[in-house]
């Protein structure tokens, strides 16, 4: 039977003294582990938060980028439209003085009696060619009847001679050319249905239409933009 011998109070006191060593240096252990764990965390968190605000930094960033670029764009988009417009306004008021400043130089024309018969020779000839007909009338200024009288003459001895027909024009009395026109004649066919307007004024307006392209070239060189030519 074996002998148990009691533990004197000093080695209580000793092995408590172990045994709170021990518990502290686990605990110490423990403690450390949780704040290298925590530690660890904390700079993933902080890891994760800082790339997130520095990518909602760079989005936002970009985000005004664009959109101040596009401001700008815009802004020159606006200020060369505005500066074409003012361009091509200030030419278009140019060609008008052109046309206006002819147009009231028109009735010079039939101020020289000779001059103006040869002028109202083609124009009532370019009349006879395109209408293609026996018959025709012609409408005019009254001031203006016995100069195309002698116009219609000439033009029907040469429509004759070149196309080998007759054609018989007659003034339109009823129906005048207005007196503030500058000049000109009025070509009636196909039974009165049929009329080309050969005055100076529409003359004039025809030109401004077919000669425009040329003039703006004239005035102010080569479109760069335009890509279909007549």
């Amino acid at each position: 039977m074996s002998q148990i011998h009691s533990l004197s109070d000093d080695q209580v006191g000793q092995e408590l003294r172990k045994m709170t060593a021990f518990i502290k240096q686990e605990a110490a252990e423990k403690a450390r582990e949780i704040e290298i764990k925590a530690d660890e965390e904390f700079a993933i968190e902080k890891s994760k938060l800082v790339r997130q605000e520095t990518d909602a930094i760079d989005s936002t960033y970009q985000k005004k980028f664009k959109q101040a670029t596009m401001s700008q764009q815009i802004t020159r988009s606006t200020m060369a439209n505005k500066t074409r417009l003012r361009v091509l306004s200030a030419r278009q008021e140019l060609l008008d003085e052109i046309f206006a400043a002819a147009e009231k130089r028109l009735g010079e024309a039939s101020a020289d009696e000779e001059r103006y018969t040869t002028v109202l020779k083609g124009l009532v000839l370019e009349g006879f060619y395109a209408m293609n007909e026996p018959e025709l009338q012609i409408r005019a200024r009254k001031a203006d009847y016995e100069v195309v009288r002698k116009a219609i003459e000439k033009a029907a001895a040469e429509y004759k001679e070149k196309t080998g027909k007759e054609v018989a024009a007659t003034i339109d009395e009823e129906n005048d050319v207005p007196d503030g026109s500058a000049g000109g004649v009025v070509i009636v066919g196909g039974n009165g249905k049929i009329d080309i307007n050969n005055t100076f004024e529409a003359r004039l307006e025809l030109l401004r239409e077919s000669a425009l392209p040329a003039m703006r070239k004239a005035l102010f060189g080569e479109n760069p933009n335009r890509k279909f030519f007549d």
